[in-house]
């Protein structure tokens, strides 16, 4: 009777967010290494006079480790730390930070210093200290951002050459944002609630990006993403047009390392986060295998 169950349900088309040639890190530890156990590692982060709060997921093993730099959105009340444990299960180091006036971060929060933000990150990872210390490889470097946190993914690859790959999941164009009307954009801002952030407005951060809606599109940041690893990962939340855009000049410009993927799943991919985390996984295994 099991037996034929089993079959039955062997049989079954999978539902559209199951993730094809899921990785074991999915579903298995790493083999004990009491001498380079995995860890977790609360750090603060120099950055514009500030020192944010940030925590590294150290991969199990002597390493040095890739690493990733994953960028939360706004506020960022999904940080995807179930996807820093399974990329760190798969031997990636992971570091995790909140930009300044976020989550308890010092200063106020502007979008201007989450760029700034994130360059310290890798800053941080390429100290010759801390890659000592926390086991990172300097020189095989990612970005990963989810929403707001894909635009900095994306205008920080565009500028950061040394980055072996970068990926935005659900990406918010703060450009595009900032070219609405004032009071379409402070509603869209408020709408995200920003109870997280310090010595903001919805008015504050509608008047910065409209002020900035030219520089800070990533669309415009194409031609400096052409030879970038870019993986492009969209949902059904309304924003998935952004990417579109991105990945059409890209496409257009004749860029030859972009990947995407569209998953019918809603913008915190509630009821796709194996799938999430497969396609993510799979597609770090590419960067690290081509360096």
């Amino acid at each position: 009777m099991r037996i034929w169950i089993a079959a039955a349900l062997l049989a079954l088309p999978l539902p559209a967010t199951a993730a094809p040639d899921m990785p074991a890190a999915i579903y298995t530890d790493p083999a004990p290494d009491k001498v380079h156990p995995a860890a977790m590692e609360v750090v603060h982060i120099p950055s514009g006079g500030a020192l944010i709060n940030g925590v590294v997921y150290i991969a199990a093993g002597e390493g040095p480790h890739p690493t990733v730099v994953l960028c939360h959105g706004l506020p960022g009340n999904e940080k995807n730390l179930d996807l820093a444990q399974a990329m760190r299960r798969a031997g990636w180091t992971v570091i995790t930070f909140n930009y300044r006036g976020s989550w308890g971060s010092p200063g106020e929060y502007r979008f201007a210093q989450n760029l700034e933000d994130a360059d310290a990150a890798l800053a941080f990872a390429r100290d010759a200290g801390n890659a000592a210390k926390l086991r990172i490889d300097p020189k095989r470097l990612v970005v990963v951002g989810h929403s707001m946190g894909g635009w900095v993914a994306a205008l920080t690859a565009a500028h950061d050459k040394d980055l072996i790959g970068a990926a935005m999941i659900s990406a918010g164009n703060m450009g595009v944002i900032g070219g609405l009307p004032r009071d379409q954009a402070v509603g869209l801002l408020r709408d995200n609630g920003l109870e997280a952030l310090a010595g903001t407005t919805p008015e504050i951060m509608a008047d910065e990006i409209i002020a900035n809606k030219d520089r800070f599109d990533f669309v415009k940041a194409a031609p400096r993403l052409m030879q970038t690893n870019l993986f492009v990962l969209t949902s059904d939340d309304g924003l998935a047009g952004m990417s579109d855009a991105l990945t059409a000049a890209i496409e257009t410009g004749g860029g030859s390392k972009l990947k995407t993927l569209h998953v019918a799943t809603d913008h915190s991919w509630s009821d796709a986060r194996i799938r999430l985390q497969s396609e993510i996984l799979n597609w770090l295994a590419t960067l690290t295998a081509v360096d």
